[in-house]
């Protein structure tokens, strides 16, 4: 291959990882420059091309606000792709009593389409899928199928495990492991636009 070096595509299941956060109290990393997180973990030989960030826009007030300020921040990266799927309004029998809450839908759906596409179009050598949602197993079984030499790593969110993934991946890690690094990824406190206007870390997150 001489210099050409290995081309990495992160695929980063938003809910899951912000879930994964939020269990182990990781408060503080809500503020994630999600780009430089993922160069945390290329090598000298590998080259970072995108990280690809799915989620979908909150329903509640406070919430969106939160997290429109982190989606911007991460915006100043070329390298960050936001893929945005959405909330479903649903009714669940909690108590005896009916309680409406919003189910998130279409993610699952984007990262497989994205996997494959980057695949099959020679995007990337390696995929690095950062979820441990096992509904992802079929896109990864066609990806092994079509180009059995492609390598696709699962890095688990905290708290976050799945031995299905496990088993599918040429290799996977828990990110829990690694908060050194998610400490030396957090935006600073206030982040600059090009028009000038302050992005302000939210106070519940620090």
């Amino acid at each position: 291959m001489g210099d050409k070096k290995q081309k990495i595509i992160y695929y980063i299941d938003g809910f899951n990882f912000y879930f994964g956060l939020r269990s182990r109290n990781w408060r503080k990393y809500y503020w994630l420059d999600l780009v430089k997180f993922c160069e945390q973990f290329i090598r000298p030989h590998q080259e970072l091309v995108k990280v690809n960030y799915f989620s979908a826009i909150q329903k509640s007030k406070g919430k969106q606000d939160r997290q429109d300020l982190f989606l911007s921040a991460n915006k100043l990266n070329s390298k960050f792709y936001l893929f945005l799927g959405k909330f479903l309004e649903k009714t669940i029998i909690h108590n005896n009593q009916q309680i409406k809450t919003f189910e998130e839908k279409e993610t699952d759906v984007h990262i497989a389409v994205q996997m494959i596409r980057d695949v099959i179009l020679d995007q990337c050598d390696i995929s690095i899928l950062v979820s441990a949602d096992s509904d992802l197993i079929p896109p990864i079984n066609l990806i092994n199928e079509l180009k059995p030499k492609h390598r696709i790593f699962v890095y688990f969110p905290p708290s976050r495990f799945s031995y299905d993934l496990k088993q599918k991946a040429n290799n996977s890690i828990s990110l829990e492991n690694h908060e050194l690094k998610f400490k030396a990824s957090v935006f600073p406190d206030e982040v600059y636009l090009p028009n000038g206007y302050i992005l302000k870390k939210p106070a519940k997150w620090k």
